[in-house]
């Protein structure tokens, strides 16, 4: 049986990440984005620009669902399609620089709670969060793949019929 002390970080660590879930979607719909666009955006503003492969790749989307993910961000003016300097034939989706200020204001409350909890930590302290952060980031993304994988696996399996074969 866990510990009072486990339980109690695991609560802790739950609502930690009930809080960051829930203001990611707040985030989203104030920029009146769905939140699979908010991540998009996210991912390319992090990376500075992506191909429509590389951002599939990012949000797990298929390839026709990040097209038509695209044309939604650069209908709202987040993102432009440019081409590829290095090969022509591809796409590149970059953010669009006049639309930052607009997702600074949408992610400024987050921003500033944040500053205030993380200046309560030694620089020795700050090391240990941000070395947890650099190696938590990939975990969840290994673990959203491993659940994407059996979701995949699970509805290719054989349908269950709710009544008889049609003949």
């Amino acid at each position: 049986m866990a510990s009072d002390t486990e339980a109690n970080r695991h609560a802790i660590f739950r609502e930690y990440l009930d809080a960051v879930g829930l203001n990611g979607l707040a985030s989203a719909e104030a920029a009146g984005l769905h939140t699979s666009e908010w991540h998009a955006l996210s991912r390319i503003g992090l990376h500075g620009s992506l191909t429509s492969g590389q951002l599939a790749a990012e949000t797990g989307l298929t390839t026709g669902a990040t097209t038509r993910l695209i044309d939604r961000l650069e209908r709202a003016g987040y993102v432009r399609r440019a081409a590829d300097p290095a090969d022509r034939r591809r796409v590149i989706i970059e953010p669009v620089a006049e639309a930052l200020p607009e997702v600074d204001e949408v992610v400024g409350p987050a921003r500033r709670r944040l500053a205030e909890v993380l200046s309560r930590y030694s620089p020795e302290q700050l090391d240990l969060l941000f070395d947890y952060f650099s190696h938590a980031a990939p975990a969840f993304r290994a673990a959203t793949e491993e659940i994407r994988a059996a979701t995949t696996s699970r509805n290719r399996g054989p349908r269950r019929s709710s009544g008889p074969a049609p003949s």
